[in-house]
């Protein structure tokens, strides 16, 4: 597509929102999606290449831009920047009203799935409020699971923000074996014991795999 192109200029066919009535939102990428919203590029730059720069630059935090933040990506209009600030309030607040708290280690899985798959180690910490729901879901890091890539200040400086009650762990297995290392063990208690003294105590630490789960607070290492 070339650029200051809009969705007009597109083949009918290939246009986010026709797609978007033909195979339903869930045939759209995060990019096509967030074109759809916009709508229209400007006279520089083409929507895609707008809703591109906007996944690109914010990422998974997009959803969380404040206003005057989505303003400053070139191009993209103050009414623009309103319908989409207007579309993630609305997601948080449905996703608000549909949380419900994680009574059982397999609660935890919706939040992570995304992760199981890959083949390097990701780390989740989920910030949960009082009545353990979650307030967010966040990968800290990912490579090898050790001291140096999750240190407490990277895990614990989000739920602060959150102001939340509590944290579970999560990391996934790209072996398979679902089984918890000696680093995983030696992390579980550095990581509780920050949760401790800062008052957001770590409710669980689970390991996923393609097979399953394992808790270790049902192993007894919490």
């Amino acid at each position: 597509m070339l650029r200051g192109q809009s969705l007009r200029d597109l083949a009918r066919i290939d246009r986010p929102r026709e797609r978007l009535r033909r195979q339903g939102p869930s045939a759209l990428s995060d990019v096509e999606l967030i074109a759809a919203i916009l709508g229209a590029g400007s006279a520089q730059r083409g929507v895609l290449e707008m809703a591109s720069d906007l996944v690109r630059h914010w990422g998974p935090s997009l959803p969380r831009a404040s206003l005057d933040e989505l303003q400053e990506l070139p191009g993209l209009g103050p009414a623009q920047a309103a319908r989409l600030a207007a579309c993630f309030e609305l997601g948080r607040r449905l996703a608000d009203h549909g949380r419900r708290a994680l009574l059982h280690p397999e609660d935890v899985l919706p939040y992570v799935s995304h992760i199981v798959g890959k083949k390097q180690e990701h780390f989740m910490c989920l910030s949960l409020t009082g009545a353990d729901e979650v307030i967010e879901a966040r990968v800290v890091s990912v490579g090898l699971l050790d001291a140096a890539l999750v240190h407490p200040r990277e895990v614990f400086a989000d739920p602060i923000v959150d102001r939340a009650a509590a944290v579970i762990l999560a990391h996934n297995h790209p072996s398979g074996r679902a089984e918890p290392s000696s680093e995983d063990l030696a992390l579980t208690r550095q990581l509780s014991e920050a949760g401790r003294l800062l008052g957001i105590p770590v409710r669980d630490h689970i390991i996923v795999t393609r097979q399953g789960l394992v808790s270790l607070r049902a192993l007894g290492h919490l």
